[in-house]
């Protein structure tokens, strides 16, 4: 059994957008966990003992359980047959369900939004994508923790593309997908096989986007989903089991 991580305070005034407004206790318990599952600070598979998470978070029983509860229905923790809380383990066929899920909602909201969009809604793409450029050009060529300025201009970035789509419903979904897919992320980066290759992707689907071009922009969104996922999938490759999952018992 892997001890507990230490993982960086969640509540960092350095990485202000990654947690939500939170407000109670059980709020604030929740989002700080689900950074550090989202983070990968906690192993696929780690037991969540709720006397070790007492003693490193500072919450009672009551907002952790609250909290595991609800990250148990976002599908990044499950309950075991021993009535314990676990992280979700990863493998390549969930990885390619959440993929698969996220070809379909994305391409919609995509172009949804690109169908409603307005000046402000190119605005929010621009600024986002400036955010994100400035950050990737720091990001190392080998293996690496994905940072947290990094994982929160990403996800604005890809929301941003989506915000004027007026289903609250669907960009629900593919926010929540989108943070699924967030520990594969964290996963590839720090078992990388090979040098990192920089890649203007982010900024052409910005520009294809800004030009209306729907069926363009589509197509390239989609490339990008399945170019991220052929990325986590060799570097799951080398150490996954026959049944390509990853657990730590």
């Amino acid at each position: 059994m892997r001890t507990l991580k230490s993982p960086p305070a969640p509540l960092s005034p350095l990485t202000p957008g990654l947690l939500g407004p939170a407000s109670t206790l059980s709020d604030q318990a929740f989002e700080c966990l689900r950074r550090d599952v989202m983070m990968g600070h906690f192993e696929p598979g780690h037991k969540l003992k709720l006397e070790a998470l007492q003693s490193h978070y500072g919450f009672s029983n009551s907002p952790l359980r609250e909290a595991m509860s609800r990250l148990s229905q976002e599908g990044l923790i499950r309950l075991d047959e021993r009535k314990g809380f676990r992280v979700c383990d990863i493998s390549a066929p969930d990885l390619e369900d959440i993929t698969q899920m996220r070809l379909l909602l994305d391409s919609q909201a995509l172009k949804s939004a690109m169908a409603k969009g307005d000046n402000a809604w190119e605005a929010s793409i621009v600024s986002s994508h400036y955010t994100l450029q400035k950050l990737e050009k720091h990001l190392g060529h080998g293996p690496q923790n994905l940072g947290d300025a990094w994982v929160v201009a990403h996800k604005q970035f890809h929301m941003a593309l989506l915000s004027a789509c007026p289903s609250p419903r669907l960009l629900q979904s593919c926010a929540s997908l989108f943070d699924q897919a967030e520990r594969y992320r964290q996963f590839a980066a720090k078992h990388r096989q090979h040098p990192r290759q920089k890649s203007n992707e982010h900024q052409v689907i910005m520009e294809s986007v800004l030009a209306r071009d729907t069926a363009g922009a589509c197509h390239l969104i989609e490339q990008h989903l399945l170019s991220t996922q052929t990325q986590v999938l060799n570097a799951l490759q080398p150490i996954s089991s026959p049944q390509h999952s990853l657990a730590v018992n």
